[in-house]
This record gives structure tokens, sequence and C-alpha cells, in this order.
């Protein structure tokens, strides 16, 4: 039944990690909120606790730094790292199987004694008005080792800090002394300021009176005298005023001719600025369908024209190219044709010269046949033929076959008399 049990799929709760080992693992498998596969027998699991853990840090009558033995009481939330895998190894190497009781324990007992540590390296001034420079020291030399557990320190607080010998009073009473003392001082201080103040304002306001009076009596006399000179200002300024009305009524007059004057000469100007502009718009305009359209055309006739005079040069140009190559390939050729008709005549002199009667009596032989097609080639092409005979002489078909064979035998005699050579003696000598 336990097997049975055992060979399943187990889960872990988000607040929890599994801790999987035996066979086929080199080193325990975590497995935080998730499942896993154990095998019977062969694999072994096991559950530590990721819950927060609150540790009450209590150190009662540690002495300071000057010797005098105070109490402190702190706060602090723990609890085993589950995210940082190395931490959960370490963590479950040391404190695997054991209590939240037991781990809350060993996290106490930590920071029980950093705090003792660090108590002792402060006065108690020191802890007991900068408590924050207090919490960190204790936080970070405390979270040094319980990092090497695999425990992480969240937070750390201090509650409260008192003593049995009344130091903590005697320095509140002290500075309430102290307080009570600047504020009686300060009391006296103030009523006596404020009594001198009282009689140099009293002073002050007598002094003020009397200057008042006669800075009241001067302004009346002044004010008198200067009523007078005024008065004689005003009659002189209201003339003046009159004769300056009408000298700037003149003025105005005269201003708005002026103006006048100045509107006409402006409209002119602007009427001079509108023919000019209109001046201009009609040079533009003549300009553009004019001026330009000539322009462009002459630029397009000289541009055709260059353009038909460079294509008759390039065109002069390739056909002299042409023509010279031209002759250089035809004398290329007669010379070639010359030169080979002169190796054939130079060859076929040789040939005489060796064989002499026996070649021209070769080549006789090989031209008679075609002479004799050449000779009776008219009177094939003959529809009818008319034989006149003598007395004497052969008619029909023998008579027409015996011309043809006595202009054929006349041919050694023409041979003999052109060339020198007398075939009949060399077919004679060949036979």
């Amino acid at each position: 039944a336990s097997a049975k049990s055992n060979m399943a799929f187990h889960t872990s709760a988000p607040n929890e990690a599994m801790v999987v080992s035996g066979m086929f693992h080199t080193r325990p498998k975590l497995v935080t909120g998730g499942r896993v596969w154990v095998w019977p027998w062969i694999q072994k699991i096991q559950r530590i606790s990721l819950n927060l853990l609150t540790v009450n840090v209590n150190s009662p009558r540690i002495y300071t730094k000057l010797g005098v033995p105070i109490s402190v009481t702190a706060t602090a939330q723990v609890k085993i790292e589950g995210s940082k895998s190395n931490m959960l190894h370490t963590a479950c190497q040391q404190l695997l199987g054991k209590t939240e009781n037991e781990i809350l324990q060993v996290a106490t007992e930590t920071l029980e004694g950093h705090q003792r540590s660090i108590m002792g390296t402060m006065t108690v001034e020191e802890i007991y008005q900068d408590r924050q420079k207090f919490s960190v020291a204790v936080f970070e030399v405390a979270s040094r080792d319980l990092v090497n557990m695999g425990i992480t320190v969240v937070s750390y607080t201090i509650r409260d800090v008192s003593d049995d010998q009344g130091y903590l009073n005697a320095l509140g009473m002290k500075r309430t002394a102290e307080v009570q003392r600047d504020a009686l001082i300060g009391e006296v201080e103030a009523r006596k300021d404020a009594g001198i103040r009282e009689a140099r304002a009293n002073q002050d306001r007598m002094k003020a009176k009397f200057v008042n009076d006669a800075d009241i009596a001067k302004s009346q006399r002044d004010y008198e005298v200067n009523k007078a000179i005024y008065d004689i200002e005003v009659q002189t300024k209201k003339a003046e005023a009159d004769l300056a009305y009408d000298l700037q009524a003149a003025k105005t007059k005269q201003r708005i001719r002026n103006e006048q004057m100045g509107i006409k000469v402006v409209e002119r100007e602007k009427s001079i600025e509108v023919m000019e502009q209109e001046i201009s718009r009609k040079e533009r305009e003549l300009e553009a369908t004019v001026k330009r359209p000539a322009q462009a055309e002459k630029y397009r006739l000289q541009t055709l024209a260059e353009a038909n005079k460079t294509k008759l040069i390039l065109e002069a140009a390739a056909e002299a190219e042409s023509i010279k190559a031209k002759g250089e390939a035809e004398a290329f050729a007669i010379r070639a044709k010359a030169q080979a008709d002169a190796l054939a005549m130079e060859k076929k002199a040789t040939a005489w010269h060796e064989y002499k009667d026996a070649a021209v009596l070769d080549m006789y032989l090989k031209v008679l046949p075609k002479i004799a097609a050449e000779v009776s080639a008219p009177l094939c092409k003959a529809e009818k033929v008319t034989m006149i005979a003598g007395a004497d002489g052969e008619i029909g078909a023998a008579r027409l076959t015996n011309e043809v064979i006595n202009i054929i035998a006349k041919l050694p005699a023409a041979v003999q008399q052109l060339t020198g050579v007398d075939i009949t003696k060399s077919l004679t000598s060949t036979a």
C-alpha cells in the first residue's frame, strides 16, 4: 500500500518546495509550486516550507560601547529563498527535515547574536537617536550569515529601546531641562527686547510728530507760495494757449493740405507703378509668345544643321573608309590572284619545259572533244539543214559528218602555226 502511494505524481503548494532524491538524480531535484513523478523504493520525496517567518529578536541588558546596559527589542521577517536554485539547495542541505519552529529558532539565535554584537560597538545615544543606522548594520551583517543557510532577511525593524538604570530618562530630562532653560531665557530676552523696542517706538513717535508738525507748517507755506506762482503761470499758459491754438490750427490746416498733396503724389506713383508693371507684363508676354519661340526655333534649326553637318561628315568619313578598305581588299585580291596566276603559269611553264610535246599532246587530246562539241553545237540547234552537193560530192548525213571532221582536221595545222608544235608528228612519234 505504501509503495502504491509513493508511485504517483506529487504536487506542491506555492508556499513549499518538494525535494526528490535517489536514483536518476546526482543532485536533489527541487520543485516549487508544481508536480513531480516519484518512483517507489528508489526515490524519496521531502518537503520544505517557504513560508514567511516572524522573528522576535530580544537583547536584554547588553552593554554598549561606553558600558551602559540597555535592552533592544526588534522584529524581523525571514524566509527560505525559493526563487534562487543555489540558495534553495543550500537550505535543503542545512535545514531539510526541520520544522518551522526549528528553522525559526536558528534564525532567531543568528539575529540575536548579531544584534548584541552591533550594540557593543555603538553608544546609547547612537542607538537611541539613529535607529536607522543601527537597523541597517544589523540587517547587513545578519543577512550575510543567513544567506549562507539559504535564508533571506526580508525586513528588520527596531520596536523598542529601554534600560533599567534610568539612563534614557536622564537623557530625556537633560534635554527637557535644556529646552525649558532656553525657553525661559528666550522669554526674558523677548520681554527686554519688547520694552526697549517700546521705548524706542515712543521716542520715535514723538520725534516723528514734531517733525511732522514742522513739515506741515512748511508745507502750508510752500503751498501758498507755490499757489501764487502757479496762478501766474496758469494765466501765462492760458494766454500762450490761446495764441498757440490759432497757430496750431493754421499748422493743422497746412498739414492737412500737405497730406492731401502727399496722397495725390502717392496715387500718381501707384499709377506709374501700375503702368510700369503693365509694360513689364507686356514685355514678358511678348518675350514668351514671340521672342522665346523664335529663339527656340532658331536653336532647333541650328541643332538640326549641326546634326546634318555631323551626319554628312561622318557618312563621308565612313564612305572614305569603306572605299579605302574596299580598294585595299581588291588590291589584295588582285595581287593574290596575280601571284596565283603567275605561280600557275610558272608551274605550267616548268611542266611544259619538262614534258614539251607530250604535255602539249596531252592538252590537245583533252581539248579536242570540247572543240568538236563547240563545232557541232550550232548544227545541233538548227531545226532544218539543207545540204547542197556537187555531182561528185557526198549527200545526206555523211556529208554533214565529213564537214565536222574536216573542220577538226584543220586544227593541228592551226596549233602548229600558233605554237610551233606539230601535233601530228608528236602523235606519230608517240605511237
